[in-house]
């Protein structure tokens, strides 16, 4: 019942709608114009050669964090696993934009 209501409003399901927001806040987080003053609260991948994108971040190896790393912690591997043309988006519309295109293309195979 849950999905044909989803599927009969054209909705994207509850876990993909949280991990979207997710990666909507990080990708404002990580871009200086949306928050200039912002600690850091992504490491920098120091990995350069491998595939992917340029704006890796790295995650951090622990069980007990902070309230700065938790939402980090649970959205590193989505973000690290995201293409460049999705995360060089120039603005949030067009991530998002690109990033519902993604999943579509993906719920499709």
């Amino acid at each position: 019942p849950y999905e044909s209501r989803l599927a009969k409003l054209n909705l994207f399901p509850l876990s993909y709608r949280r991990t979207r927001g997710d990666l909507i806040t990080v990708f404002k987080l990580l871009s200086a114009k949306f928050a200039p003053d912002m600690p850091s609260f992504f490491l920098s991948s120091k990995t350069e050669n491998l595939r992917g994108h340029s704006k890796k971040v790295h995650k951090p190896r622990t069980n007990y964090l902070s309230a700065d790393y938790r939402l980090s912690h649970r959205i590193i591997n989505e973000w690290n696993s995201l293409p460049q043309h999705v995360v060089e988006a120039p603005s949030v519309d067009s991530f998002k934009r690109k990033l519902d295109q993604l999943r579509d293309h993906h719920c499709q195979d």
